[in-house]
């Protein structure tokens, strides 16, 4: 099994976080890698990997970082393969826009596909999307998780139903 989508951390500090992407590519079957890599101690490895990460099969990569967040911008400026940035919220900078304005503001030419503060899972589906575009198996394994969302929201509406307040008109 060879991986498909990499997940680039700037610090194992931030692996809580992208656990959530590694847990939806296991349930949906996605083969991937997980490494941390920081855009500023180890500039060499950052761009020896973001060199060579298509000709290995990866086809989507996921960079997360904190702070500065640089990593993502980085990996960007030395492949031609979809980046996605996830900004992450640190002790150092608790509201996480440092982050969040380091990977969105990239210059022209050097796109970074942008989540929300720590939204790791839509990063994953997002990666999935990109990558179900040419492969009917996972596209066919992500409209089953697409419609498993509307079906929670169902129930819980049904759930609702049945809560009673004296002016609750539903």
């Amino acid at each position: 099994m060879y991986p498909i989508v990499s997940i680039i951390m700037g610090s194992t500090s931030d692996l809580p976080i992208m656990e959530k992407a590694a847990k939806f590519f296991d349930e949906l079957e996605i083969p991937f890698e997980i490494n941390a890599l920081s855009a500023h101690r180890t500039p060499k490895q950052v761009e020896d990997f973001a060199t060579k990460a298509k000709n290995r099969g990866i086809k989507v990569i996921i960079a997360a970082a904190g702070m500065a967040a640089h990593l993502p911008g980085v990996i960007a400026a030395s492949t031609t393969l979809p980046v996605i940035g996830v900004p992450i919220i640190s002790s150092a900078s608790p509201a996480g826009l440092d982050a969040l304005l380091a990977i969105v503001q990239m210059p022209p030419g050097i796109p970074v596909a942008t989540v929300g503060l720590n939204a790791a899972q839509n990063a994953a589906i997002l990666a999935t999307q990109i990558i179900a575009l040419t492969d009917e198996n996972i596209n066919q394994r992500l409209l089953i998780f697409k419609n498993s969302l509307a079906e929670k929201i169902v129930k819980a509406n049904n759930e609702l139903s049945n809560i009673k307040f004296k002016f609750k008109t539903n």
